[in-house]
């Protein structure tokens, strides 16, 4: 087992700071001066440089909206840890405790961490039922998207963002 001190998940904030960092540096790069730069861009016209600068800002957010998610999924894990490990009183510790001496790390995260938070937190149910559903399109994007996108397609990077946020500021997690 991961010792409990050593947990730490990346932040929010350093997802987004790379994000935006990203999409700036693509902005300079795709600009129709670097035509001269280099014979990759010969021959491409301003709509041209557009649409390619457009087409990686999307591909920006898909792969941001994957880590914030991943994100999400790790501080809730590390909380999991923390309150099986920990000893805490609280009913959701207690039942964490029960799952992690049958499966230690390798609880299933959806179907039972999250219906655990449920049942502890019944308060929770609508972000958790956000959070359900944007796991359905962190799963299109981690596997390769190679079916359809869900028809439940309202997740961009910034709604996946806003998402994790709320939810990293209203789950009561433990910290290390």
């Amino acid at each position: 087992m991961a010792r409990t001190a050593d947990l730490e998940g990346q932040s929010l904030t350093e997802i987004a700071d790379y994000h935006n960092d990203v999409v700036d540096s693509l902005a300079l790069f795709l600009q129709p001066i670097h035509q001269q730069d280099s014979s990759r861009f010969l021959g491409y016209s301003l709509a041209e440089f557009h649409e390619l600068l457009l087409g990686r800002i999307e591909e920006t957010d898909l792969r941001s909206s994957l880590a914030v998610l991943a994100a999400v999924e790790a501080a809730l894990r590390i909380d999991y840890l923390l309150r099986a490990t920990k000893r805490h009183k609280d009913p959701l510790s207690k039942a964490f405790r029960t799952i992690y001496r049958k499966k230690q790390e390798n609880a299933r995260f959806d179907e039972g961490l999250l219906d655990l938070w449920v049942k502890c937190y019944p308060e929770l149910r609508g972000l958790i039922g956000e959070l359900r559903a944007a796991l359905h399109f962190r799963h299109w994007l981690a596997h390769g998207r190679y079916w359809e996108r869900p028809k439940h397609g309202r997740f961009d990077y910034v709604s996946v963002y806003t998402l994790a946020d709320i939810l990293l500021t209203n789950f009561p997690l433990y910290r290390n």
